[in-house]
């Protein structure tokens, strides 16, 4: 445990050092969420509520969605990816620790970083600019569950993505497709609950909702009660079911890994 700590630490420390990337992305995800704030309003047409989302909600969404970017990592990660093409994973795969362990220690350090300075950050930043309304009570309670386990099943999916690395020369396409899905339905371009009902119903078969719509509605307060200990339960068992499903796929790929030279 100790050396999944440290590992963590060090990407923390590395993660922390890129302060531009940081400053540029804070600007960035500003200047997009002011954009969408605007396009969404128009689609209420004058409306107070739809599908029990105020325009009030609407704000919160759009910080929450906004704040979640990198630490969900929801625009890319390559890095596995990068590591097989590479032949770098050798030194991986040697190291006392499993594979799996390894990538989740890294990963944990990069999305405290991206939680702290972009999270945090952009969320006050709307706060201060937009009438938005902030959870209470124990809602934060859940909400921390659902920010933990959303990175859970971010990582357990971006995992199995990269594995296709195994098999294709450039399987960035392919991690591309996963990611632009992604987009539409985790909730990331508007709430599911605007979405047709057919389009929702095929959403709640894969991951995406777990990753960062659930979150909304844990921050919204539009779950409650045994709806909420349900959908907080089912984002477990998708981490679980995907960590389980990229160690079946890991133990197929190694056994067709060459590395040229060793």
């Amino acid at each position: 445990m100790r050396l999944f700590w440290e590992i963590t630490l060090r990407s923390f420390r590395r993660h922390l050092t890129y302060r531009a990337a940081t400053i540029a992305g804070l600007i960035t995800n500003f200047g997009f969420g002011w954009l969408k704030v605007s396009v969404l309003l128009a689609l209420y047409d004058g409306r107070s509520v739809v599908e029990g989302i105020s325009q009030n909600d609407l704000y919160g969404f759009v910080a929450l969605t906004q704040a979640s970017l990198t630490y969900l990592a929801m625009f890319g990660w390559y890095e596995l990816m990068e590591s097989v093409h590479t032949g770098e994973i050798g030194a991986d795969l040697l190291k006392p620790m499993s594979y799996f362990r390894y990538w989740l220690a890294k990963d944990a350090g990069r999305a405290a970083v991206a939680l702290l300075l972009r999270g945090v950050v952009i969320m006050a930043f709307f706060g201060l600019v937009f009438p938005m309304s902030f959870p209470s009570g124990w809602q934060w309670v859940w909400l921390g569950t659902a920010v933990f386990l959303s990175w859970l099943v971010s990582f357990t999916f971006r995992f199995c993505l990269n594995l296709f690395a195994f098999w294709s020369p450039n399987a960035r396409g392919i991690i591309n497709a996963g990611y632009i899905f992604g987009w539409l339905l985790t909730g990331f371009l508007m709430p599911l609950r605007l979405l047709p009902e057919w389009l929702q119903t095929v959403a709640y078969l894969t991951p995406f909702p777990y990753m960062l719509n659930l979150l909304v509605e844990v921050y919204l307060g539009l779950l409650q009660g045994p709806e909420l200990y349900q959908a907080l339960l089912l984002q477990l068992a998708w981490a679980a079911g995907l960590a389980i499903l990229g160690q079946i796929v890991l133990k197929t790929a190694v056994r067709r890994l060459i590395i040229l030279g060793g």
